[in-house]
């Protein structure tokens, strides 16, 4: 059993689909073993998205992603860092097929309603970013 790290991005809390996406994770037969509402800062943020944080457009993305208090969870399942990606859809809202979650409520590369973890290494530094050891339980 993996297990992946997801951030309910801004506009997800905006638009109230939170539960409409966990009941997607759940359907699918995700277990969630970590879950908290959390503020995104400055700092972490620039950790989280270090491999952009040198690019012209990042103070975007920092700008939006600390905008509101964000939902974030760890999520337990057989190959679920591609199971993740597979029901989120491309990072591309606009490029997402309809029945995919991004293709559903997404609305563009940013606002595209999840971060997910795109690898199992990187599920684990994630996970190990975002929460401490003993708020992940399973």
């Amino acid at each position: 059993m993996q297990k992946t790290f997801v951030i309910f991005k801004p506009d997800c809390m905006e638009q109230k689909h939170v539960g409409t996406v966990i009941d997607r994770f759940e359907k699918a037969g995700f277990e969630i073993v970590g879950a908290k509402l959390i503020q995104l800062s400055s700092a972490v943020l620039r950790e989280h998205y270090a491999h952009v944080a040198s690019k012209p457009f990042y103070p975007e993305i920092e700008q939006f992603m600390s905008s509101r208090p964000v939902l974030i969870m760890a999520l337990k399942g057989d190959n679920i860092v591609a199971k993740v990606r597979d029901l989120l859809g491309p990072t591309d809202s606009r490029k997402a097929a309809k029945g995919t979650i991004r293709g559903d409520f997404g609305t563009e590369m940013m606002k595209n309603v999840c971060h997910a973890s795109d690898t199992d290494e990187n599920a684990k530094i994630e996970l190990a970013r975002f929460f401490k050891p003993e708020e992940i339980l399973g």
